[in-house]
């Protein structure tokens, strides 16, 4: 179907009907498109916070080791990473309400599939293809982008609504892990407890049929099959290399096979050297790397990667430093129930962080929000490094990292789609997610080394040495600091809804 002529009045668009005109307006795209998109996320952190409290059940039903869990994430890690960039881009080819709603079914027959899953291999399958949930995100901030651009505010809505659907999201994630203990409990019954999350993504898959408008695609758009081809190689390469390295320091393989990480980190390497190059001379390239050059763009994927370091790789470390028997001169010496609450205090902070976040969107420097927040994460994990002994302390410094990392995942999918042009935001949006997925994985491989090194060598033979959970707090706080030193290179009109940013976004792209 071809998209309408801009010539054509306004009724003639499909957003004709009283409900949509009402979605058009600014009470529609803050009441009605975000009230659906902020059940969406509440859906996804269910999804994200609802199997952990049962992972020990799932060991015990599927007869497996408790390391064997470990394989499940780097599996939904993987394809997460590759299927993201593919599924974003087909939604700014043909429509994001389209693509959401395919993902959103392949996630609910994936977790049903989970349901009845009796044996290792069928559980791991499973498991990651519930990981097309992680493209949600990305596609929902593109429609919200693309609706508000048509009254020229697309930027404002996008920030202020993208720091809600965080608060969804955490709020669906701790929902999730209180709730499937005390199903489970009531039950008695693993089955019946895991069908709980399928039944919600179902419904979520009708919610988003019926409830969310599509947006206008760019005709003339095709995909670029060999560009992803080369970058799904490149990440399998990648995070291949990443998950051998903590295979290495779990199993202690022995020197010998840190070649092999090494030779496949170089492949991965050279192929996205190769995929760059390619991408420059394609007309309809998978990822526009001149849009990625771009100053208010690439310090944003960075910093994407950056957060993904702490949000994503620091809470095994954080849950297993918490659990550390204190008689060792540090840890916390907490039990599981009393660790569960101090994630809790985690989440609840980055919910606090994203409404700040939206609130003060509206008033404040969208650019010095982005640097603020990244500081509050250096400043909060460098408290670490003096102050550790004390939960109080511990709590504290969580708070104040939790307040930036909020901030944070919710503004950098908007600041994304607000440095692409028109028919890339959903591309865009999507490399924050999957820059942050890599760079989780990132550190999960390189924490899981510093905290094997010296292990055991005190008065316990499970606890890591202190200078490893240092070391990991110190990279994490560099990060965040990193993060807002590469912000300061951003320009001072971007990501806000005035005329200097809109000569900046439809800048012309320079000729391959």
């Amino acid at each position: 179907m071809s998209a309408p002529s801009p010539s054509e009045p306004p009724a003639s668009l499909p957003s004709a009907t009283p409900l949509d005109r009402l979605r058009g307006t600014g009470l529609g795209i803050t009441a009605g498109l975000i009230g659906w998109f902020v059940l969406v996320e509440f859906v996804s952190g269910i999804l994200q916070g609802y199997y952990v409290p049962l992972f020990s059940d799932i060991v015990i039903a599927l007869d497996i080791h408790d390391s064997d869990v470990n394989w499940f994430e780097a599996a939904q890690l993987l394809l997460s990473a590759i299927v993201v960039p593919i599924l974003a881009k087909l939604g700014d080819m043909y429509g994001h309400k389209k693509i959401l709603l395919i993902s959103s079914l392949l996630t609910a027959g994936a977790t049903w599939w989970l349901v009845f899953a009796n044996d290792f291999w069928t559980f791991l399958i499973a498991w990651a293809l519930q990981g097309f949930y992680v493209v949600w995100l990305p596609l929902e901030v593109a429609l919200i982008f693309e609706r508000g651009r048509r009254q020229n505010r697309g930027i404002s809505a996008t920030r202020r609504a993208a720091g809600l659907l965080v608060v969804g999201l955490e709020a669906g994630a701790i929902a999730g892990a209180l709730a499937a203990g005390q199903i489970f409990k009531a039950t008695g019954d693993l089955t019946v407890t895991m069908m709980i999350p399928a039944i919600a993504v179902t419904l979520v898959a009708i919610v988003i049929w019926l409830g969310v408008p599509e947006s206008e695609p760019v005709p003339g758009r095709a995909l670029d099959t060999w560009g992803f081809v080369l970058l799904t190689w490149g990440l399998i390469l990648v995070t291949g290399a990443l998950v051998y390295m903590r295979l290495i320091s779990q199993l202690d393989l022995g020197p010998a096979a840190w070649w092999w990480v090494a030779g496949l980190f170089a492949a991965g390497i050279a192929v996205f050297v190769w995929f760059v190059r390619y991408e420059l001379g394609h007309k309809d390239p998978a990822i526009d790397i001149r849009v990625l050059r771009r100053p208010e763009m690439w310090p944003v994927q960075i910093t994407a990667f950056l957060v993904g370091i702490s949000l994503l790789g620091a809470q095994g470390p954080l849950s297993t430093y918490a659990g550390t028997d204190s008689s060792l001169g540090y840890g916390l010496g907490l039990g599981a129930s009393e660790r569960s609450y101090v994630i809790g205090v985690y989440l609840i902070s980055l919910i606090i962080g994203a409404v700040i976040f939206a609130i003060l969107s509206r008033r404040a420097n969208p650019r010095l929000i982005l640097i603020g927040a990244s500081v509050l994460v250096g400043v909060g994990y460098t408290l670490f490094l003096p102050f550790h002994t004390e939960l109080w302390q511990v709590l504290l410094n969580l708070m104040i990292a939790g307040l930036g990392s909020g901030a944070l995942v919710g503004a950098l999918p908007a600041a994304a789609a607000a440095a692409a042009p028109r028919g890339q935001t959903g591309i865009a949006s999507a490399l924050t997610n999957t820059t942050k997925t890599i760079g989780g994985a990132f550190a999960s491989a390189v924490f899981g080394v510093l905290l094997a090194v010296g292990a055991g060598t005190l008065a316990s033979e499970t606890a890591a040495s202190l200078g490893g959970y240092l070391a990991v707090w110190a990279i994490c706080a560099g990060g965040g600091f990193l993060a807002a030193v590469l912000l300061l290179f951003v320009p001072k009109v971007a990501f806000a809804d005035t005329d200097d940013t809109a000569v900046v976004l439809s800048e012309p792209r320079a000729a391959g």
